[in-house]
């Protein structure tokens, strides 16, 4: 089935109390699409990089079924540049730097054959972009699914609640609810939130799992109890990868399978965090995929 990735393609500079890493693959639409190719292909990418941006990086995404016609390469360009250092608490961290790069001037183009995509995966760019992303297709989506961040929802309210009224999931985490809908409660933010057009909301809480919201269900999923985390960069994003690959191998939206595919999120985001960048997804198998959702399982399964 065809699914349409757009968001920001990054060099990360990591350093958390466990290790660094320099100038390694990130951003969004790279994370997205990594977890998502375990679940279905092709993975349509709309994204900007610089020259710099290394080949072999872009070779893997070829390999794992992600079309990269929607990629803009800017000769003589560098690709967005983010530096940060997290703290022992890893919910904690700091930005050291942020050079935007080519992506300041980012607008996505949407080649001819995107343009019928069933699913689109919008990542946390700016909502003026990401609803022209809805508005250039040919026909509406089974399925839109957007993110965004504290950055738009207080720079760009207006703009950010015209692009809420044409999607149907929001994946936000639970300091980015609180603000959106001006309610410390979740599950009455949530509720507010679906107010201004989502019919789905999934709140993130970091360690603590993930929520999910429709007019008829409350889910709370846990997280996955890990030993050892080396960098949570990107995990939100692997989240939406499993999520939405999940709801597109399955072709499936209903309350039931969106939560399947809050668990099958959970479990490529517990992978993600084990290395820096993508490296641990590079190295996953469908077994270990399925061994972890079925830990996941047991993890809530408890006798009257």
């Amino acid at each position: 089935m065809s699914l349409l990735v757009v968001g920001s393609i990054a060099l990360d500079t990591i350093e958390t109390p466990f290790g660094r890493a320099d100038m390694v693959a990130g951003g969004s639409a790279v994370y997205i699409s990594a977890a998502a190719s375990y679940f279905t292909a092709p993975i349509r990418l709309v994204g900007v990089v610089g020259d710099d941006f290394p080949k072999s990086e872009l070779e893997y995404l070829k390999s794992r079924g992600v079309d990269l016609e929607g990629l803009q390469v800017v000769k003589g360009g560098k690709t967005f540049h983010w530096s940060g250092r997290y703290h022992y608490d890893l919910n904690q961290r700091d930005t050291l730097d942020t050079q935007l790069n080519v992506f300041e001037k980012f607008d996505p183009v949407i080649p001819a054959s995107y343009r019928k995509s069933r699913y689109v995966l919008l990542g946390n760019i700016d909502p003026v972009l990401q609803r022209r992303v809805i508005e250039s297709l040919d026909a509406k989506p089974d399925l839109v699914i957007c993110d965004t961040m504290n950055f738009w929802i207080e720079g760009k309210r207006d703009e950010l609640l015209k692009t809420l009224k044409v999607v149907d999931v929001i994946i936000v985490n639970d300091s980015e609810a609180r603000l959106l809908s001006s309610e410390p409660n979740l599950v009455k933010a949530a509720k507010k939130i679906m107010m201004m057009g989502p019919r789905v909301v999934i709140i993130k809480k970091g360690e603590h799992g993930a929520l999910l919201f429709t007019s008829d269900t409350v889910f709370s999923a846990p997280a996955f109890p890990l030993e050892f985390i080396y960098d949570p960069t990107g995990a939100g994003d692997t989240f939406a990868g499993g999520f939405i690959g999940h709801i597109v191998r399955t072709e499936d939206v209903s309350d039931e399978n969106l939560k399947r595919a809050v668990i099958y999120g959970s479990v490529l985001a517990s992978f993600s965090v084990a290395r820096f960048g993508i490296e641990a997804l590079k190295e996953l198998s469908d077994i270990e995929i399925m061994g972890r959702y079925r830990d996941f399982i047991d993890l809530s399964r408890f006798e009257e």
